[in-house]
């Protein structure tokens, strides 16, 4: 299974996005859409689209504070804001919110992936990343545009 991870939209990204997600299985948006709108062309894409609650985000909008998802028999936590502890039976939580890509590793071993912003990027360059996920094996690979 291929994942396309975007998060931190904040109403606006690059015209090519849409068109480098193609391919993917399903996307998944880790919070701060702000307009649902904005979702439109990601929709397009005819795969599922998984989309969690940002703190900047209208909380009628429907879309789950957390949603938890097991692909190719790896378990993964979504959530805007990473919490302070990985929940448990969690191998990968995946969050936005810092606008900074991240990869780390906890002392439980869960790993942590923000694939950065798309919008208003902390680190210098838009990012968003691929994820695969296969018999309980995954790979993860940042995207710089």
């Amino acid at each position: 299974m291929r994942i396309a991870v975007i998060a931190d939209t904040h109403n606006r990204y690059p015209p090519e996005l849409p068109g480098l997600l193609r391919g993917a299985d399903e996307v998944w948006h880790l919070g701060d859409v702000c307009a649902p709108d904005t979702l439109a062309e990601f929709e397009a894409l005819g795969v599922p689209l998984r989309v969690v609650q940002g703190n900047n985000d209208d909380f009628s909008s429907g879309w789950p504070e957390m949603l938890n998802l097991t692909r190719g028999g790896v378990a993964f936590h979504l959530v805007h804001i990473p919490p302070r502890h990985a929940p448990t039976g969690v191998r990968v939580l995946l969050h936005g919110h810092t606008h900074v890509p991240a990869d780390e590793v906890d002392v439980r071993g869960v790993r942590w992936l923000n694939p950065g912003c798309i919008s208003y990027p902390r680190a210098g360059v838009r990012s968003f990343a691929w994820l695969e996920a296969d018999k309980g094996r995954f790979t993860w690979k940042l995207v710089k545009l």
